[in-house]
Order: structure tokens, then sequence, then C-alpha cells
């Protein structure tokens, strides 16, 4: 039985949350010319050529804090179930964001589901704190920004409530 190489579980871990970006970038790449120009937005709001190598900095930063923790506890265990179960929520609900907002246009159901992945969040890194400082403290910039974020989509949603 041919075991995996040392550095596997490190890039698999640190790749993980891309998945969820590369499919979320093809619905927001079609919808970014048709909707998303129409909206109003605030003089703050990044460009949209920032929001791509933002977001995969950040999910490079965040899985490889996930490695971090998973090594520290030695892999799949009981130990590893809270820590990595929170951050494999948080996942979920920052991958579902761009279907809901971006796909569905409900802005509204956008700014709870940011909410919720601020949350998990904070929760994975404060679980993660006691485990692996540094997986804790990669997980600070992403926490900054989700804030710009569920701060920029509730203005969004605010400014345009009367827009289908």
């Amino acid at each position: 039985m041919e075991v995996l190489p040392a550095w596997a579980p490190a890039v698999g871990f640190t790749l993980l949350p891309h998945a969820g970006g590369f499919l979320g970038g093809n619905i927001t790449k079609r919808e970014i010319p048709t909707w998303y120009q129409t909206l109003q937005k605030p003089s703050w709001c990044p460009p949209n050529w920032m929001f791509a190598p933002v977001w995969g900095t950040l999910y490079t930063s965040i899985g490889y804090g996930s490695y971090l923790v998973w090594k520290e506890l030695g892999g799949f265990n009981e130990k590893s179930v809270v820590p990595l179960g929170l951050y494999a929520g948080n996942l979920a609900l920052n991958w579902a964001w761009t279907p809901i907002f971006f796909g569905a246009h409900k802005m509204g159901w956008g700014l709870v589901t940011l909410l919720l992945t601020t949350g998990t969040a904070t929760a994975t890194t404060a679980s993660w704190y006691n485990i692996n400082k540094a997986a804790a403290y990669l997980m600070i910039p992403y926490l900054a920004w989700l804030s710009l974020a569920s701060a920029l989509n509730y203005r969004i949603w605010k400014d345009n409530r009367n827009k289908k």
C-alpha cells in the first residue's frame, strides 16, 4: 500500500478552500457585467479586480491554518471534531454566499449568510487559538475581510432594495 507523500496533506488542506471559490467564480463572472454592475455601491467599494486576488490569498491562508490544526491534533479524530467541524461549517457558508448573492440576487439573504460566516470564522479562530496560535493568526485577515464584505453587502442591500 502506497503512503501519501508528507507534503500532500499540506497541499490538499491549503487548496481545499479554493474549490468553492473556483465554482463561485463562474457565477460571479456571469453576473458582474449583467446584474452587479447595475447596483448602486458605496464609494469605498473595492474595484472588481481586487476580489479574486484577495480571496485567493485568504483561501490559501485559512486552508494552511486548517492543515496546521489537523497536523497538531494528529489528523481526523475526536479532538479535531470541533475545530475542524467549525471550519468545515464556515467553508460551507462561505461557499454558499456567491450562489445566494450573485446567483439568486438575494442580497438580504447574502448578508445573513455573511454574518453567519463571520460568526463561524470567529468561533473557528477561537477554537484554533489554543491548538495552534499561528493557525489562529492566519484567520485574522479573513475576519477583517469578512467584516468589510458584510458592511459592503449591507450597504448594497440597503441601497438597492427595490431593484430586482
